[in-house]
């Protein structure tokens, strides 16, 4: 059994991803790497190979005076969030993303949620999902 298990993926959607009416998961659909077999591209979730404490980190990119954010989300436990709130007119753009180190049991789901009213950019490699084992 391979002992080694980690991943990056980005966010290519084409463009603007969002907003939605209700919570979705982001689905980062280009697997830059993916050791263990743990990422599903066509889902966006990472499902823990195998008991053990992970690191996983988030980041995106969005811009202008749109809402945005994501949360990385344990099975149906949001664990950590990156959000902004721009103010209308005030066309900032949003770089944003947040990391969490968590005990996983094999079969643990692990993805990256964006909020209903929120987007993020979903093109040119700035929105990214990356986690690895650390310890079994």
């Amino acid at each position: 059994m391979e002992d080694k298990v980690y991943f990056t993926a980005v966010a290519d959607q084409g463009g603007n991803f969002g907003p939605f009416s209700a919570d979705r998961a982001l689905r980062f659909d280009t697997n830059i790497t993916n050791v263990g077999g743990g990422y599903d591209c066509t889902s966006g979730v990472f499902t823990a190979p195998r008991t053990g404490v992970y690191y996983f980190t988030f980041s995106y990119h969005a811009g202008k005076d749109n809402k945005s954010g994501l949360s990385l989300v344990k099975n149906s436990s949001i664990i950590v969030r990156a959000t902004d709130n721009n103010e209308q007119q005030k066309n900032f753009t949003d770089n944003a993303g947040n990391s969490a180190v968590l005990e996983l049991q094999s079969g643990d789901k692990v993805f990256v949620r964006l909020p209903a009213g929120c987007w993020v950019w979903g093109a040119d490699n700035t929105t990214s999902f990356s986690g690895f084992l650390i310890t079994k």
